[in-house]
């Protein structure tokens, strides 16, 4: 006897949903958590041309969030219009290609109202009275009259009452008020003509007042009071146009980065954003000066036309669609390289900041003191009268400046790109470059200088490995890719649509030396590859390359393994750490990192010296 099928427990019967069912429903994918109904409620209130927007959050949000603002504010009857699915006053031509505002498809209060206890109060300008409407569970009442001045409050108590199970995903009062606090962040930085502030019962975390300068200076401070004076001194300006899209904003510099890619702040037309293309531009135009496990802090701003990009791809609005990806992120990397480029050597403050941090006063007795003997090496000049050497302990670090001057950098193969730069013809005075005059060598590894202001510690190693690693890289670009041509093709298969993608490609890849040609439908053939990438797995980057262009539109995977190349050739082919180097040699580094773009740090993000200030050197002895 054959098994019966089992009967399904779905009606056969269509119906429509009830609407507070739809509206909780809707409230899952547009308000999450606390920080979610604030973004919405925020963004309501810049719409609304507010100047001052002020938000109280009580148990990080989740038993009452407030938002008041001075905007325009709202009549009863457009109060009770407000809280209706699909109703917003943002789109007057029904136009979703050209999209100004940020809240257009009217989910944010009916959805808010479906699973708490929602009360709206408003006045627009010119109104005797104000007016109130409340919503609860879903379940909407009548306005009454109020009193409230010029602008609305939105106040949403006991969130997530009406579906008690998606309290149980929300975290600690701590963390909900964390994400609340870095939504704010981020809108007050795109927005610093508007002032916020936000506390809770006990303090006041964010205090931002609106600015009254020009929209680049005010971005400026906003930036410094949001991320810290910090970011600010060791960032660079980001000024670029291409084609109708704008970029502008500030980039950290290589050596003040960070674990993770949080402090990574993006808006396209002033929305926050976490797109994968604008992540994807950042770490390309950095991967030059970073390791992998470290990540820039920058602020960009792109603007473009709205019928450029589509805003309308993602519930909470955190994703975007350009039309021309990779018209934004060619525009992106080529600024972000060329601003980092223009820093020069420049390295950020945040090593010197440490190493203050790190030195202890010390109360111990020096050892007596006896001159300088006649065969200690030259003096620099300015210090002969006062220059006395102490007797160090055992173990204990010294100083040493090598003399009489010799021929500086000699080597084996002067011609190699590894070998240092030529000396001057006398030494430099440090009143005259930025990194000052050599005055001794530490641990045969360590140079320091001596500048108008203070004194510079360089690490000779990574100096010169970044260095070395310009000189091959600008070889590359002058002379070309020198290629290997492979005894027996490597024949590729791939899909169709990446092969035809590498073959539209085959003259850019040339560039880099691949020399691929197509070899029937979905099959590449590969003749000629980079000779810097000795025994590689051919077939593994073409995959590699092909899935690069599918996603982002632009090979990156050969570029950068030419750069680590590059990279391990530079280390190797360096000043090795324990080479003890001449005063002439060391004020030859000098003059070359000040004159080379990047060298503030290493090829692996390091810093590759550290400016002490003489006012923090004198506080460190009580001078100050």
């Amino acid at each position: 006897m054959a098994p019966t099928a089992p009967v399904s427990p779905i009606s056969p019967r269509l119906r429509r949903l009830p609407p507070v069912l739809v509206n909780r429903i809707a409230a899952g994918e547009v308000v999450e958590r606390p920080a979610a109904a604030l973004k919405e409620l925020a963004e309501n209130a810049l719409d609304a041309g507010a100047g001052q927007i002020d938000i109280v959050l009580r148990d990080g949000g989740k038993t009452l969030l407030r938002v008041t603002d001075d905007g325009r504010g709202m009549t009863a009857e457009e109060l009770g219009l407000a809280v209706e699915r699909h109703v917003t006053s943002k789109l007057p031509d029904d136009d979703l290609l050209h999209i100004s505002q940020f809240g257009f498809r009217g989910e944010a209060l009916p959805s808010i109202g479906a699973v708490a206890r929602l009360t709206l109060t408003s006045r627009p300008p010119g109104a005797a009275d104000a007016w109130s409407l409340a919503v609860e569970g879903g379940m909407v009442g009548l306005p009454q009259p109020a009193a409230h001045p010029v602008g609305t409050t939105v106040e949403v108590r006991d969130l997530f009452y009406a579906t008690p199970a998606r309290l149980k995903f929300l975290k600690s009062e701590r963390a909900e008020q964390a994400a609340a606090i870095d939504i704010v962040h981020r809108l007050a930085m795109a927005h610093p003509q508007v002032g916020f502030t936000l506390s809770d019962d006990r303090r006041r975390p964010v205090r931002l007042s609106a600015a009254q300068t020009e929209l680049l200076e005010a971005r400026r401070v906003r930036l410094g009071a949001v991320l810290g004076r910090e970011f600010t001194d060791n960032a660079v300006p980001i000024e670029a146009e291409r084609e109708g899209v704008r970029l502008s904003g500030l980039a950290g510099l290589p050596t003040f980065n960070r674990a993770t890619s949080v402090a990574q702040y993006l808006f396209v037309n002033n929305r926050p954003v976490r797109d994968k293309v604008l992540l994807g531009a950042v770490r390309g135009a950095y991967a030059d000066f970073l390791a992998r496990d470290r990540h820039p802090v920058v602020v960009l701003f792109i603007d473009l036309p709205s019928e450029a990009v589509d805003v309308n791809v993602h519930p909470a609005k955190a994703e975007v669609r350009f039309r021309e990806a990779g018209l934004v992120r060619g525009l992106m990397v080529g600024a972000l390289k060329h601003a980092l480029a223009e820093a020069g050597h420049r390295a950020s403050t945040t090593g010197g900041i440490g190493a203050l941090g790190a030195l202890r006063p010390h109360t111990g007795a020096p050892a007596a003191a006896r001159p300088l003997p006649a065969s200690g090496g030259a003096v620099p000049a300015g210090l002969r009268e006062r220059a006395v050497q102490y007797q160090a302990p055992i173990g204990a670090p010294t100083a040493r400046w090598e003399g009489p001057p010799v021929p500086a950098w000699e080597h084996d193969r002067p011609d190699d790109p590894a070998d240092g730069p030529v000396a001057p013809a006398a030494a430099a005075d440090p009143t005259d470059h930025p990194l000052g005059a050599a005055r001794a060598q530490l641990h045969e590894n360590y140079i320091i200088a001596q500048t108008r202001d203070g004194l510079v510690i360089v690490d000779q190693h990574a100096a010169h490995e970044r260095l070395v690693y310009e000189t091959l890289k600008a070889a590359i670009v002058d002379g070309g890719v020198k290629t290997q041509m492979l005894l027996l093709p490597e024949v590729v298969g791939l899909s169709e649509p990446e092969a035809d993608r590498l073959a539209d490609r085959s003259d850019e890849l040339a560039g880099l030396g691949l020399m691929i040609e197509p070899f029937g439908p979905g099959t590449i053939v590969v003749r000629e590859v980079p000779a810097l990438l000795g025994d590689t797995d051919i077939a593994g980057l073409v995959r590699d390359l092909a899935a690069e262009l599918a996603e982002i539109d632009q090979a990156t995977s050969l570029r950068e393994r030419l750069d680590a190349v590059c990279s391990r050739m530079a280390c190797h082919g360096s000043v090795r750490s324990g080479r003890r180097l001449t005063g002439p040699e060391m004020d030859a580094l000098l003059r070359r990192m000040e004159a080379t773009p990047h060298s503030g740090q290493c090829n692996h993000g390091r810093p590759t010296y550290v400016e002490l200030k003489l006012g923090d050197i004198e506080r460190l002895f009580g001078r100050r």
